[in-house]
């Protein structure tokens, strides 16, 4: 596989912010840290690829056959499984600037090294979403199975994303103890800001593309200085994302997002985050590009923020599919022109 996801499924509830125009909630929504980042790398996985895309969907007794019908519409290499008692279920609550609360209503069951199949500990690439110091558990804990199951395959990538609650300032010494374990950390603008105690000037002037560069650039000289390589994706909402990396190639780029010179086709920003690291991951996978892996991730991101929900998968006469009604490869090659870019290798195996 190219892609595992260590996030979870969670049934969400979704209350808008006052300012939306409709701000009614919605309900028993699919949802989770998991689920959109492995559609983020679904999106960008047409079949055969999309059974490279691995995540673990632990299903309640309220996991219904038609959540279970869309999931295996999908055709990825999910693997799930019974729960006893409910799915995990959460509520979500937006205020301005699509500030984003959440809290579990349900018992959660937090995946580890231990719920890993064979298959599964051979993949290329894992996501976390974690605690500094569960990051670092994570990534020894899976590096330590994968030794015993698969002692000749290549050490793989480790893409971490903050969990929001432990990007604090209070952190930052454990989130430079993280970068050592892994090969991508990728926070949004806002929680970076808030590690490096910047987050009253992007608080009292908005966003701010010098706060992000100097932070990056901190996480990268730590990296440098104890010998590691490391690439830096922050996402920033409609801004865009600003990657940069200390490997060979060193880059340091803005890329736009897709939406962002029409911010009328957003209609809910739940999951962009994760669908964005799910397409950057099997980008990076196929390509070994990081600005590659941004487009891709960025067009994955673009088409889970464009309704309440999951977009939707449907086929064409001629059998090619389409999300939301769009081609992804056709979306892709829009976004590269737009930017400059014109090689493509999406569906390339």
């Amino acid at each position: 596989m190219d892609f595992l996801t260590l996030g979870m499924f969670i049934i969400d509830d979704i209350y808008p912010s006052p300012s939306a125009k409709n701000t009614e909630p919605w309900l028993g929504i699919p949802g989770g840290a998991g689920t959109y980042s492995a559609l983020g790398a679904r999106l960008v996985s047409p079949p055969p690829l999309s059974r490279r895309v691995g995540w673990i969907v632990d299903c309640g007794s309220d996991f219904s056959p038609v959540l279970r019908a869309t999931v295996d519409s999908w055709e990825t290499g999910a693997l799930l499984r019974p729960r006893e008692g409910l799915t995990t279920r959460g509520w979500n609550g937006y205020s301005a600037n699509e500030h984003r609360d959440f809290k579990y209503l349900t018992p959660k069951i937090r995946l580890d090294e231990n719920d890993l199949t064979p298959d599964l500990l051979a993949c290329k690439s894992y996501h976390m979403v974690c605690s500094q110091q569960r990051c670092i558990d994570l990534v020894t804990g899976i590096a330590a199975r994968r030794r015993n199951a698969h002692p000749d395959l290549d050490y793989p990538l480790f893409i971490y994303e903050p969990n929001p609650d432990h990007a604090l300032p209070q952190q930052l010494e454990n989130t430079l103890e993280a970068i050592k374990h892994v090969d991508v950390i990728s926070p949004n603008h806002s929680e970076l800001a808030h590690l490096f105690s910047r987050e009253a000037e992007v608080h009292e002037d908005g966003f701010k593309a010098s706060v992000v560069e100097e932070c990056t650039k901190k996480l990268l000289d730590a990296a440098t200085s104890g010998g590691h390589e490391l690439t830096v994706v922050v996402r920033a909402g409609k801004e865009g994302c600003y990657i940069a990396t200390n490997r060979q190639k060193s880059t340091r780029a803005w890329l736009p997002s897709f939406h962002g010179l029409d911010q009328s086709r957003v209609v809910d920003p739940t999951g962009g985050g994760n669908g964005f690291l799910g397409g950057f991951a099997v980008g990076l996978v196929r390509t070994g590009d990081v600005i590659e892996a941004a487009i891709w991730g960025s067009i994955s991101a673009s088409l889970c923020i464009e309704q309440v929900g999951i977009p939707v998968l449907e086929h064409g006469e001629d059998g090619n599919e389409t999300w939301n009604g769009v081609n992804v490869l056709q979306r892709v090659n829009e976004f590269r022109r737009r930017i400059g870019v014109y090689d493509n290798t999406i569906g390339a195996v």
